[in-house]
């Protein structure tokens, strides 16, 4: 009984996903008799001990710390202690900062170094020896021996000093270089979007209009990365793998996009860093910039400031301190912002021509002021708009040569490439990002330069004060481009890393197959939207798109729709937006203990979707309703690495039945409002832990209806997955 249970301990240990990549790499085996956590041996071996025999929580600690310390112990030269000391303090600094993103604040740590090392400064020089004195035992490699010089210490303090914010695990990493959006809340283990940069596979996710978490194939492309990086900080060449890693990014998304080479493509942490890069680039042929925003409710928050050349947050993504609102050093004071309106103040869609007449009208008069013209046309907005009217806006350029900038909003990347490449042949630059339709981790943004945008760098320099935003590295080499820092933001290579790896899954798909499969998706979908007397489908045309050969991208991918409130009924007032906010995080919350036992399944259900985007109203509460969003994203389409061999069709039906989990979910929850409203869940990043009937914590089970993390059978599957899982003692 005894090594079952420690047997399924460790399985579930093993099968969490941001273990098990590392796990399939090394031999692992048990024997109760070592009195330490773990011994590491030559050959990526890994002893575990006595102290694995305790609480989940504690066992995956110690295997994390064990699967480092294999890994980097590779690195190793046997003759140099110094190289020793450094893969012993890289090894714990991961595992220490994977237990804070792990733990509750105020849980013991297992080890009294933990904080220590997890600590955004590192260790003082006097305390290194004992720090490693309770590390060194850990680990046992050829020609090991005691550190006795003096003079290592002093290099290995230096050391950290240099390396310290490039060492931790890629979940940690890729939460940085952006900004307090990216931050985990300790109390839900998820950032401001509702999703982590962990793995959330027991979670219904269709939130890519916002923000996904993390896939395993994700997780995967950043940790293979972030392993690569880890290895160059010990030999002292991060700053060579990271120049590299952002030339790649680069070279990938030029060549995905059609460009010609990665000197067309800037890097930016996010789609409001990007609108900051393109007034920049607006304002160096010189003349005063009115930026034109079409439908800035519909666009990421920070975008109006941003296009001001003001500072959109608290923080910059390279962690500057700054003042929101403030101007950004370099950029005109007389810039001017003016927005371009799609809904009307009842939330209804203006016709489209009258949206292009006052385009057209609103471009006409910026120019006769002498003024030049940055107009952002969205492709797609949050609930899925193109506008305006490509044709008249092309007029207008032909009639204005040289004078109107054309950028086009396309950071949902609900397009295929071919559309890009038109774009950017008629000389209009393109935003895009990895996070939204590619579900890649937040804040990874990229802008695609047209030759005559390009072109601009050689003469003049950006903005002084978009040092605090950029590096050199994300840009291309020019002229311009030298008054940007000179570091490297590791976090948003990383997460494009991550992205990179799911365009790749997709640009596996034929296009005749991504369409089938996205119209068989939101066929499915809409019909049970429709179906549901608590929903309202929010009225959005599909994209009008010139006609390609089996293109995907005229479908409608964002569903909006509007939720009744609770003490209504059908075709009365929807849910206004502060209760439709509270509506999106209890979807992503455990609400088991609210509602009748017979609906505790549906209720437990942690389903992400996107967050409401506001829509006026005039009888809502604060004059705004909010309009949820289910979303298909390229993950929909590609499935994950564990999906292979599973039959297409049979996949697909298992996602659309997750999607009407999510509109039952909806409408229990307006059911039993007031209880839930009582105690207003958090999100959590994953489902409940329970002990089983025992009470035995050495065996705890997730409750979860869906199978990703529970269901036993996959125990031989891990088995053959690494290398050899034995139990020794008794």
């Amino acid at each position: 009984m005894f090594a079952r249970n420690l047997t399924e301990t460790l399985l579930h240990v093993l099968d969490r996903p941001e273990l098990r990549l590392l796990a399939t790499e090394c031999r692992i085996t048990l024997d109760p008799a070592v009195a330490h956590p773990f011994h590491v041996r030559a050959g990526r071996q890994i002893v575990l001990g006595s102290p694995c025999l305790g609480e989940r929580r504690v066992v995956a600690f110690h295997l994390r710390h064990a699967l480092e310390l294999a890994v980097l112990s590779e690195e190793a030269s046997p003759s140099e202690s110094l190289s020793r000391l450094k893969i012993s303090f890289s090894a714990a600094r991961t595992a220490a900062r994977f237990w804070m993103l792990d733990a509750p604040a105020d849980l013991p740590a297992p080890e009294v170094w933990v904080r220590t090392l997890a600590s955004a400064q590192p260790p003082s020089r006097d305390i290194l020896p004992q720090l490693f004195d309770a590390l060194s035992p850990l680990v046992s490699l050829p020609g090991q021996s005691a550190v006795s010089d003096v003079a290592l210490w002093d290099d290995l303090s230096a050391w950290l000093i240099q390396s310290w914010p490039l060492i931790g695990p890629v979940e940690a990493l890729m939460a940085e270089g952006g900004d307090a959006r990216l931050n985990i809340d300790p109390r839900t283990g998820l950032n401001h979007y509702g999703c982590s940069h962990r793995p959330r596979p027991w979670a219904i996710t269709f939130a890519s209009s916002t923000a996904s978490s993390l896939s395993e194939r994700g997780f995967t492309g950043g940790e293979m990365a972030r392993v690569q990086l880890a290895k160059a900080v010990l030999a002292n060449k991060a700053p060579q793998a990271l120049q590299t890693l952002a030339l790649d990014v680069r070279s990938f998304l030029a060549e995905w996009y059609g460009l010609p080479g990665q000197d067309h493509i800037v890097l930016a942490s996010s789609g409001t860093d990007v609108a900051l890069a393109v007034l920049a680039l607006s304002t160096l042929p010189g003349q005063p910039v009115t930026t034109i925003l079409t439908a800035p409710e519909e666009t990421g928050s920070g975008v109006p400031l941003a296009s001001h050349g003001q500072h959109f947050a608290q923080e910059t993504a390279l962690g500057l301190s700054v003042c929101k609102g403030r101007l950004v050093d370099g950029f005109p004071e007389d810039t001017a912002c003016v927005a371009l309106p799609l809904r009307d103040a009842q939330g209804h869609l203006r016709p489209e021509a009258e949206v292009t007449a006052s385009c057209q009208s609103e471009v006409r008069q910026q120019l006769a002021q002498g003024r030049r013209v940055l107009l952002h046309v969205l492709d797609l907005s949050k609930t899925g708009l193109l506008a305006p009217d490509l044709k008249a806006l092309q007029g207008l350029c032909d009639q204005y040569p040289g004078l109107l900038d054309v950028v086009v909003d396309a950071c949902q990347a609900r397009l295929m490439p071919e559309r890009v490449q038109a774009y950017l042949s008629r000389g209009w630059a393109v935003m895009v990002t990895g996070s939204k339709f590619f579900t890649g981790p937040p804040f990874c943004g990229a802008l695609l330069l047209p030759e005559s945008w390009k072109a601009r760098l050689d003469q003049g320099a950006l903005p002084a004060g978009l040092a605090a935003y950029a590096n050199q590295c994300e840009w291309p080499a020019s002229l311009a481009c030298r008054g940007l820092a000179s570091g490297f933001n590791h976090g948003l290579l990383l997460r494009w890393r991550a992205a990179q790896a799911e365009m790749a899954a997709l640009s596996a798909i034929p296009s005749k197959s991504v369409a089938c499969r996205l119209q068989s998706f939101l066929a499915a979908v809409t019909q049970g939207i429709a179906a549901n007397p608590d929903l309202e489908f929010l009225p959005q045309p599909a994209p009008l798109r010139k006609a390609l050969p089996h293109d995907w991208d005229r479908q409608q991918t964002i569903l909006s729709f509007l939720v009744r409130a609770p003490e209504s009924t059908r075709g009365v007032v929807p849910l206004d937006l502060a209760r439709c906010r509270k509506l999106y995080q209890w979807l992503n919350a455990d609400l088991s203990a609210y509602v009748p036992q017979e609906q505790a399944a549906l209720a437990a259900l942690l389903c992400h979707i996107g967050q409401p985007v506001p829509i006026p109203h005039a009888q809502a509460a604060g004059g705004l309703v909010g309009a949820l969003r289910l979303s298909a994203g390229a993950r929909l389409v590609s499935g994950e690495p564990s999906h292979e061999g599973l039959d297409p069709a049979a996949r697909m039906a298992r996602e659309i039945q997750d999607a009407h989990r999510v509109l039952q979910k909806i409408s229990l929850i307006l059911t039993c409002w007031d209880r839930i409203a009582q105690a207003d869940p958090l999100p959590s990043y994953a489902p409940r832990w329970e002990p089983d009937e025992a009470g035995d914590e050495s065996s705890w089970s997730e409750s979860s209806s869906r199978d990703t993390m529970t269901d036993l059978q996959k125990a031989d599957a891990l088995r053959s997955a690494i290398s050899a899982l034995a139990l020794g003692g008794s």
